[in-house]
């Protein structure tokens, strides 16, 4: 007499999303953050704060579109977080105070103090290890933003290896940069080669904003080490978002998800979360972007300068 095997299907739901300065109204000794104090230029508060805090709470919690088996993200890898006051009010105060999340972060020398966070749902990922991975700096480059490695088993008993990235901007220009953000991608290869190594069907994601597009040398030389961009070329599921990020009234997929082949199979879709709420008109190159908590230095309590990217998993379990 034979046993069967119950086998049950488990999804894997992760979003990315730049928080565009998700800052506190304090001051952390040794950060130049003065314009997010309160009376600072920005004229940041506590009321402007908290309703940072419920604005991105919103934005994740809009990121699920399937209403038969509705939930919130599984993991959420997150930029431009400050310190882990904003975290914890972020998973404890805010609107995403039941939903149970914990995290993990860095805490970089990023000359702001902005930093990198993962969000994860302990009662279906746990974390085994994680390691924030230092980038040191190139001639002329300030110090940037530790890489955050986190492993993790989850509910499906496969183990996932996360990198969660902030490269290097374009602001001190395009090209000198590009050397920049490339040490930052040669540091996570090197780091998730080790682990392929040691087991070569790892099941790797690197996430974040990357601040260059897909066909950019930098992040061809990362699919030339064997990693694809599943967030390629994706659109928003509203079909007004032709990327995550607009400049200049250009669309430009800057936040990127890669994934080791061995995650493939299991992908089910990637796609941009384009709500309506996180969208305003772009009056002067026409269309839509997203609606930004400033334009400049005014405040138009907005929601991000990014979209987020929303990708599926499927697994079985045994």
């Amino acid at each position: 007499m034979s046993i069967g095997v119950l086998v049950v299907t488990v999804w894997l739901t992760l979003v990315e999303l730049n928080c565009e300065n998700l800052f506190d109204y304090e001051h952390d000794p040794g950060k130049n953050d003065t314009e997010w104090v309160e009376g600072g230029i920005r004229r940041w508060s506590p009321q402007r704060y908290w309703l940072k805090q419920r604005h991105i709470a919103q934005e994740i919690m809009s990121c699920s579109n399937d209403t038969a088996s509705w939930g919130l993200p599984n993991l959420i890898a997150l930029t431009e977080v400050e310190n882990d006051r904003v975290l914890h009010d972020l998973t404890r105060r805010s609107l995403l105070r039941n939903a149970g999340y914990h995290y993990l972060m860095t805490e970089s020398a990023d000359s702001r103090g902005i930093d990198v966070a993962l969000l994860y749902q302990p009662l279906v990922f746990r974390p085994l290890c994680y390691d924030c991975l230092t980038v040191e700096p190139m001639e002329g480059m300030r110090p940037t933003r530790d890489i955050l490695y986190v492993k993790g088993k989850y509910i499906s008993g496969d183990t996932l290896h996360v990198f969660v990235v902030h490269a290097p901007s374009k602001l001190s220009g395009a090209r000198s940069s590009q050397l920049w953000r490339q040490s930052v991608l040669q540091r996570i290869t090197t780091e998730a080669t080790r682990i392929q190594v040691q087991s070569p069907t790892a099941k790797i994601i690197i996430t974040g904003d990357f601040n260059d597009v897909a066909d950019s040398p930098v992040l061809t030389a990362l699919e030339a080490h064997g990693y694809h961009n599943i967030s390629k070329g994706v659109k928003g599921r509203h079909g007004v978002a032709k990327a995550s990020y607009r400049y200049l009234g250009h669309w430009q997929g800057i936040d990127h998800i890669f994934v080791s082949p061995s995650l493939l199979p299991h992908l089910e879709y990637c796609h941009i979360n384009d709500a309506p709420f996180l969208l305003e008109p772009d009056k002067k190159y026409g269309g839509h972007k997203p609606f930004r908590t400033y334009n400049g230095y005014r405040f138009q309590n907005g929601f991000s300068d990014h979209l987020p990217l929303v990708v599926r998993f499927q697994f079985q379990r045994h």
